[in-house]
This record gives structure tokens, C-alpha cells and sequence, in this order.
């Protein structure tokens, strides 16, 4: 899942961030990663979003971060794991933690998915608030793929609900996302996200792919359709659950 992401506009320059992720948006409109962190890809997609992606030396092999901002910042920020799994992710203003609960039901396999074509999922997560909810859905290989910027991404399908500890449904997602096998990335596509008041159509598909180097690594400002995205997101929140 490119979990993910949806909305979240209206937020205000970064202020602070926790110590794992203390990475800092400075005037030059360039992102910092934290120290002992290296960059290695950026994404400016639609719905005026930028994805900066970063390593860092002192997470477990296969861990990777991203920081997302929108017109007017940084608003969130998330680890996964080799597997794509949802470790811990930070929303921002307020500043909320969430994780991953220990021994998933059934665990997000991103190995899965690429080996039989589907991968299943049921699991836990915590805020630091004390608020609970739980995830169930799947990913499905399309058998499609498309070339963006010269990057070739293969096509899947998702569904997923979030409902709280009282088993009440937050917020449901269906559609369409892709994945590069060799970066074991989630990336967000054409969707459908429902947080209680009917369906909103969503499409955050990726544009650019920029690498270290070159013109527009690690910007801080999205540049597709940011116009038009202010009126229409259906919120802060609405994020999927890994990548």
C-alpha cells in the first residue's frame, strides 16, 4: 500500500520533529534528512504532494523512511520495513505517533505479493494518544505495469478498512496503487477513500522520480495541482497504512 497517504492539506511549516525523524526543512526549500540518514529518491506525484525517501545507518536492514509535504510543509512522515509493513509513522500539527502492535494477525508480506500475485493483511496499531485501531485488506497484482519518467511500475489493487478497538469503521480505501519490486515501494494511484461521509476520489500517482543529484532532489515543494487540491481533500488523517 502506499499507505498512505490521501490528504492532509491546510498544515503549517514544519515546527518540530521527534528525534527519529528530526529531519528539518531549511529556507533553501531543500530537505534534511536526520543525521546518520541518506536520501536516495524523490517524488513529486499529483494532488500536490513531494516524497522525499531516506535510509537510515541505524534502522535494520531493509528500513527505509519517508517525509511528505504538501503546499505549506512537511505533514507526515513514516518508516516501513523490507516488507512493506507499517513499523511507525508521525502525523504532524499535532504531533502524533503510530505503531505497529507486535505479532500481526496476518502480516503485510510485500515478498508475498510479488511471489503469488496477492498478499493479505490484518493488524494492529497504537498512537501514542492511546488510540487503537486495526487494519484488514489485501494488495493484488493487476498484471499491469506503466513507465512513469522512465521508471517502470507495476500495477496492483487494494482494499482496506480501519475500524477503532470497538470494531467501528474509520475510514475505508479501494483502488488502485503501484510498486517497484526492486525498491519494494508502495506508490499511490487513482483511489477511493471513504472516512464516513461517502466516497472521495483520490489520485496521488507519481510523476517524477528524481535521484540524488539531480535537479530537484529532496525539494520540500510539491509542484502538480496544487491549485486545485485545498478544496477537495476529505482531511487530515487519511493515510494507508505502509510506505
Amino acid at each position: 500500500m502506499d499507505h498512505r497517504f490521501a490528504a492532509a492539506a491546510m498544515l503549517a511549516l514544519c515546527l518540530s520533529l521527534p528525534a527519529p525523524v528530526a529531519g528539518q526543512s531549511p529556507p533553501s526549500g531543500t530537505f534534511t534528512p536526520p543525521p546518520g540518514c541518506t536520501g536516495f529518491l524523490t517524488v513529486q506525484s499529483r494532488g500536490c504532494r513531494v516524497s522525499n525517501h531516506y535510509r537510515c545507518e541505524a534502522d535494520p536492514p531493509g528500513h527505509q523512511w519517508r517525509a511528505d509535504f504538501d503546499a505549506e510543509g512537511i505533514f507526515f512522515v513514516s518508516r516501513t520495513d523490507r516488507e512493506a509493513q507499517w513499523v511507525e509513522s508521525y502525523d504532524m500539527f499535532p504531533t502524533v505517533r503510530q505503531t505497529l502492535d507486535p505479532d500481526p494477525e496476518d502480516p503485510a508480506s510485500f515478498s508475498g505479493l510479488l511471489e503469488t500475485g496477492i498478499d493479505t493483511f490484518a493488524f494492529g496499531l497504537s498512537e501514542d494518544t492511546g488510540a487503537r485501531t486495526r487494519v484488514t485488506g489485501f494488495d493484488k497484482l493487476t498484471g499491469r505495469s506503466v513507465t512513469v519518467d522512465g521508471v517502470t511500475l507495476q500495477e496492483t489493487e487494494f482494499d482496506f478498512t480501519e475500524t477503532d478497538d470497538r470494531g467501528n469503521v474509520l475510514r475505508r480505501a479501494r483502488g488502485n496503487e503501484y510498486i517497484h519490486p526492486d525498491w519494494r515501494l508502495f506508490f499511490a494511484g487513482p483511489s477511493e477513500w471513504d472516512s464516513g461521509s461517502g466516497p472521495v476520489p483520490v489520485d496521488g500517482s507519481p510523476r517524477l522520480f528524481i535521484f540524488p543529484g539531480e535537479p530537484g532532489f529532496f525539494a520540500t515543494e510539491p509542484i502538480f495541482e496544487c491549485d486545485a487540491i485545498l478544496s477537495v481533500l476529505p482531511g487530515k488523517g487519511l493515510t494507508r497504512v505502509r510506505n
